[in-house]
């Protein structure tokens, strides 16, 4: 887990030029690789993750600038309570300590913070501060900032399953009515747009039970950084090889020239 972190007024360069219209609108990233960081220089995991805060800062701050209207990073999944104990109680440390210090910054920056996931496995402490955090920058205009923490695709999907279920079963809703718009609007993700492109570091390629629902017409690009060593620079290739793409979504080419003529 990385813990949102604000940027510092540093951006490592100008970016590239692309037209608004070329560019994603959310770019989900799984941000991966902070414990190999830590162990190819001898150091403990958290410090790994420590590390990691710095590209979170710098990746914030470089979506804003390429003008990214959402940007989600996976955090802390709902499998990641797996690891050892010394390891997430650090990070529940730095997460909350994260909400305690950056969201102000966020604030005066216009940014909107929201937290996904299941809250309730939290401590009552962290979910103090989540709600806070989401209240303060509720009304913020400029990029939304999504943390994903205690999340899971897997979760998500079954969780609105269930929500529709009920609400068959109580005479509220008939199955016939149930279609993705529908589906798509319980889930705890329904706040955020699909994703269009989906970054994934250290090298490995796989989602990760990462916004499962959300990444159906995403296009993803694998970087071989390790997180810590994501920068500027890495980001901007991303989104140049987005750019590069033509997203069909079920159509053919001819179909997609047709509508841009």
């Amino acid at each position: 887990m990385t813990s949102p972190q604000l940027p510092e007024e540093q951006t490592g360069g100008a970016a590239p030029s692309h037209s608004e219209e070329s560019l994603p609108l959310h770019v989900a990233i799984i941000m991966d690789g902070n414990n190999r960081w830590a162990r190819a220089r001898g150091l403990s995991g958290v410090r790994g993750h420590r590390a990691g805060v710095e590209a979170v800062r710098t990746v914030i701050q470089r979506a804003a600038e390429r003008g990214v209207k959402t940007l989600s990073l996976f955090a802390f999944s709902s499998e990641n309570w797996k690891r050892p104990a010394a390891e997430v109680n650090a990070l529940m440390e730095l997460f909350l300590m994260a909400l305690k210090r950056e969201v102000k910054k966020l604030n005066e920056r216009n940014v909107r913070l929201s937290i996904i996931g299941e809250q309730r496995g939290f401590s009552n402490a962290i979910q103090k501060h989540i709600q806070r955090a989401e209240a303060l920058t509720a009304a913020n205009t400029g990029m939304h900032l999504v943390i994903a923490a205690n999340y899971g695709g897997q979760w998500d999907i079954t969780r609105a399953a269930k929500q529709l279920a009920e609400q068959v079963a109580a005479g509220e809703l008939v199955a016939a009515d149930i279609d993705e718009a529908r589906f798509d609007v319980a889930m705890n993700t329904h706040q955020v747009p699909p994703v269009d492109l989906c970054i994934r570091t250290s090298g490995e390629q796989r989602l990760s039970n990462f916004m499962l629902w959300q990444l159906a017409y995403a296009e993803l690009h694998f970087s071989p950084l390790l997180w810590p060593d994501f920068d500027a620079v890495a980001f901007d290739k991303a989104l140049d090889d987005f750019c590069q793409r033509r997203r069909r979504f079920g159509m053919t080419d001819e179909q997609i020239e047709a509508q841009g003529a």
